[in-house]
């Protein structure tokens, strides 16, 4: 079958992932004619923790996305664990978050861009950018928009030179296990070397994520620091691949330069520990496209950073527990003694909650970590 590639399109997104295949659904919901390239065919797959938080499923609702039921589990919290000891908060307002296969996410996503209309080329990598278009193997297309969604390693970033940040990476890693979840929570596992996440993705698998600052450390090593994720796991069959990617804080000065401009991972990343990252990258996009019909991507910058806040600061409240064995403990003392606090932070956590209602909570944290 000959490939066909249009001469000219108002937007060319580079990287067909669901960053960028949240773009072209939310460009074509405004009217723009959208190209997306990716030198992968579909479907593509990563190494993600594969949930939406509360604030996540709005993002898929407003794209129309429509994923089956059958393809999904329901979690309706979180839940830390650290040793024996463990606390946990429900989702407010009968609100749930929602966990998928990346395959199978991507797959919806795939089909909900071509029922809207934008022109997907995959099996082509782009060579190149310039104010004009984009430069693929063997043609040229002319864009008045260009944009990045090809990951946190990004070529478009740098060649668009917005490729300046320093960031505090972590190493994680991604199987699918086939056993029944046990939980209709989010489950978080605090250990003295890494974090491990358990999300049931269907009714009879689920995704085990690790992360730590050990590029050495691999999912099989880590469970041995997580002995109670790892009897969940006994006897389970392994299903997946194990995928790794790095993960953490990471912001850039700017977004877009010229006719370029970033969404998703391309633009910065959140730590895996948020489960917030595509959930961000699909509001992300829906900014992108209310900013390119007002023809104002400076307000596309402001959005980008007010929207990265709340995961960015979550993060690095978390991780302020990262190989702290003891502070994990008192903290999760602090959590069964006083669970509203962590009923608090999660409504935070997922947008419910505004900052100035955390700081009773945070000072009644800060006084018993201190006195416990």
């Amino acid at each position: 079958m000959t490939r066909t590639v249009p001469d000219q399109t108002d937007l060319f997104v580079v990287g067909g992932g669901p960053a960028g295949l949240a773009t072209a659904i939310a460009a074509r919901q405004c009217g723009f004619g959208v190209v997306v390239a990716d030198g992968a065919r579909p479907p593509i797959d990563k190494a993600c923790g594969e949930g939406f938080l509360p604030d996540g499923m709005a993002a898929l609702q407003r794209l129309g996305i429509q994923i089956p039921a059958s393809e999904t589990w329901a979690f309706r919290g979180i839940r830390f664990w650290s040793s024996d000891r463990s606390a946990d908060a429900v989702f407010p307002e009968s609100s749930c978050g929602l966990a998928i296969r990346r395959i199978a996410l991507h797959r919806v996503m795939v089909e909900r861009a071509k029922q809207l209309g934008a022109h997907l080329l995959w099996g082509t990598p782009v060579t190149g950018i310039s104010a004009e278009g984009v430069r693929l193997n063997d043609c040229f297309v002319r864009a008045r928009w260009i944009v990045g969604a090809d990951g946190a390693n990004s070529r478009v970033r740098r060649w668009a030179g917005l490729d300046r940040s320093r960031p505090r990476l972590r190493y994680a890693f991604r199987r699918h296990f086939r056993v029944a979840p046990w939980t209709d929570h989010m489950e978080v596992y605090w250990g003295e070397h890494c974090q491990g996440y358990a999300t049931g993705v269907s009714h009879d698998q689920v995704c085990i994520a690790l992360a730590s600052h050990d590029p050495k450390l691999r999912l099989e090593g880590g469970l041995h620091c997580l002995p109670r994720l790892a009897a969940r796991l006994h006897g389970a069959e392994i299903v997946s691949t194990e995928r790794g990617a790095l993960t953490g804080n990471r912001q850039f000065r700017r977004v877009w330069r010229n006719n370029v401009v970033l969404v998703g991972d391309a633009s910065g990343t959140v730590d895996a520990i948020t489960g917030e990252g595509m959930g961000l990258a699909f509001s992300q996009a829906i900014s992108l496209a209310d900013s390119l019909r007002s023809g104002d991507l400076n307000a596309y910058q402001h959005e980008h950073r007010r929207l990265a806040l709340r995961p960015q600061w979550m993060a690095r409240l978390m991780l302020t527990m990262d190989r702290r064995p003891k502070l994990q403990q008192r903290t999760l003392r602090v959590f069964q003694r006083h669970p509203e606090i962590f009923q608090r932070l999660v409504e935070f956590h997922v947008g419910i909650l505004p900052p100035s209602h955390l700081v009773c909570h945070g000072l009644t944290l800060g006084w018993e970590l201190l006195t416990i």
